[in-house]
């Protein structure tokens, strides 16, 4: 599976043609603990750089983006029913918040890949 990044801390990752987001572990760290999150619904289209989400924390709200073009098809049930701490405790695991079915692949491919990312945040 590759992960991709995006400046604004967005990962997206494919699993048999769909695109899983979330936010990367540096959002979640620079957010702090996370007290509510508000999804998109199943249907909702998104191009890449749409606002698709928020994310609120004691410091902060951020938007989310949507890293690539799609369509969403199923948004995380445990963050829409108020598990909001799973967003710090594993961002890029169960932390995710969407899957979206991508309607550009070369999007996804054109992301940072985690080494290039990783160089990114150092500089911040």
């Amino acid at each position: 599976m590759t992960t991709r990044y995006t400046k604004d801390h967005e990962w997206v990752r494919m699993e048999g043609g769909i695109a899983i987001i979330g936010i990367s572990a540096y959002a979640a760290e620079q957010l702090g603990d996370v007290v509510y999150a508000e999804l998109p619904a199943v249907g909702a289209p998104f191009k890449q750089g749409d606002d698709m989400a928020v994310v609120e924390s004691a410091k902060t709200a951020s938007d989310v983006y949507a890293p690539i073009s799609g369509e969403i098809v199923e948004a995380n049930a445990e963050i829409a029913g108020e598990n909001w701490e799973i967003i710090n405790d594993a961002p890029q695991a169960g932390g995710w918040f969407v899957k979206l079915k991508p309607s550009n692949k070369a999007e996804f491919d054109a992301l940072m890949d985690e080494a290039a990312y990783g160089e990114y945040v150092k500089g911040l």
